[in-house]
């Protein structure tokens, strides 16, 4: 992986109460980890000999969205030009259900343009996620 020719990105719907901002970045944030286990630097020693496991190696900037910004970007995320980028979205089908199995249900039976996204994280090249992503202030 060359750190500089890949970027990762969240953008979250910054109108949304701050405790379901932070459930979103985490959700986000931890489903990366499962997709992209090659930006997780190893673990490291402090000066006491203590281990403090190993970190994201990129920085992860959260921009500020609004509904209408993250279903325009997950519209075009479906595209073909974007189709090499990992896409990871959090939705108020996903946040309804406190059981996995509902919320394969739930998105089975709801049409997508029915999906009010919370937030998406992106991961790939960094000229596309900057096509897709330069006009975004970061969440605040």
């Amino acid at each position: 992986m060359t750190e500089y020719n890949e970027k990762c990105v969240a953008v979250i719907d910054s109108s949304l109460p701050t405790g379901i901002i932070a459930n979103t970045s985490a959700i986000l944030g931890i489903t990366l980890g499962k997709y992209i286990d090659k930006i997780i630097g190893p673990d490291v020693i402090d000066a006491s000999g203590k281990t403090h496991l190993g970190i994201i190696t990129i920085p992860v900037p959260i921009l500020r969205g609004d509904n209408e910004i993250l279903k325009n970007l997950r519209e075009r995320l479906y595209s073909d030009e974007f189709a090499d980028l990992i896409t990871i979205d959090f939705s108020d089908i996903a946040q309804s259900c406190n059981i996995y199995a509902d919320y394969i249900t739930k998105a089975a039976s709801t049409k997508e343009d029915n999906h009010h996204y919370f937030g998406i994280a992106i991961f790939g090249n960094k000229k596309k996620i900057n096509k897709l992503t330069g006009f975004m202030p970061l969440l605040r």
